[in-house]
């Protein structure tokens, strides 16, 4: 099913969504207050509700409203920079890139990797949504986001899930740790030790405990952290070790933190690349998307 829209009613509607006047906005757009009218309720009629509410003072969102908003944004933002990049010459090396990205990844990983398509295409700007597994994968099925670098797939049809890379946790410990002189080490070796976690909120707490479960593994949990970059503070003050994806650790040497090798059983998270299915990336997001997938599977 296709909706009949064109691009000024998408932009009636953020104008009056930013201005919170029907007045103001049709001023701005330079439109009859009748005219800019008829583009909302054009917009309404496609979308099949009401996306403002009117009142004798101000023009506020409904649900609906909101929920298209953020996508609204996008693809006005898209345009915008897709018009500004057949300017430059055909160089094609302007526009921006959408994402969502787990926090995990986005710490250690994401940056090497823009930083080597920075090297082709400079003038390409990035917003990334470090996100949770969960909003991560509600922000591309909503549109706000071009694709998502994720640790979980989805039951949804419209979404694909391709896998890149298996992450296995390992352990973080102080330099002068006990278990650093091993070059690797068991969950049993773990047991005895004070160890930091995330809540019970993050899928990657969710994943090793339903493995560990299914090993008849169990820890002393003795801190418990929001974020995993977190617990490597409390690493690096000495208060514990912590069990970690290895895409979160430093990458390379670190003056105070090394990590090991766990097995027995060894635990690992899938990584791939979540998108819409059917949807096809702007330039720039391809680009990336390749670049990606190369850097990736290098690492």
């Amino acid at each position: 099913m296709s909706i009949n829209y064109e691009s000024l009613d998408l932009r009636a509607f953020l104008t009056v969504v930013e201005h919170e006047s029907f007045r103001r906005a049709a001023a701005t757009l330079n439109l009859s207050q009748p005219a800019l009218s008829r583009r909302i309720q054009k917009l309404e009629a496609e979308i099949g509700g009401p996306l403002l509410e009117r009142t004798t003072r101000r023009v506020a969102l409904t649900a609906m409203g909101r929920e298209l908003l953020p996508l609204v944004r996008r693809m006005l933002d898209e345009f915008d920079n897709s018009l500004f990049a057949m300017r430059q010459l055909g160089q094609r090396q302007a526009g921006q890139v959408t994402i969502a990205c787990v926090p995990t990844a986005a710490f250690y990983f994401l940056p090497r990797v823009i930083a080597r398509f920075n090297e082709q295409y400079p003038n390409v700007r990035f917003s990334i949504l470090d996100l949770s597994a969960n909003d991560g994968l509600r922000s591309v099925a909503h549109g706000e986001v071009e694709f998502g670098i994720n640790l979980l797939g989805s039951a949804e049809p419209e979404l694909s899930f391709d896998p890149l890379i298996e992450d296995p946790f390992v352990l973080a410990c102080r330099r002068d740790h006990p278990l650093a002189k091993r070059k690797t080490v068991d969950w049993a070796d773990i047991e005895p030790y004070r160890l930091v976690t995330v809540s019970r909120a993050s899928g990657n707490r969710t994943l090793l405990e339903a493995t560990l479960t299914r090993a008849r593994v169990h820890l002393r949990w003795f801190y418990e952290v929001t974020h995993l970059s977190t617990s490597l503070g409390l690493v690096e003050a000495g208060l514990g070790i912590s069990v970690l994806p290895q895409l979160a650790t430093p990458q390379g040497e670190h003056p105070i933190i090394v990590t090991r090798p766990i097995g027995n059983p060894q635990v690992s998270r899938t990584i791939g690349v979540v998108r819409r299915r059917g949807r096809q990336l702007s330039p720039a997001a391809q680009r990336f998307f390749d670049i990606l997938m190369t850097t990736w599977s290098d690492t």
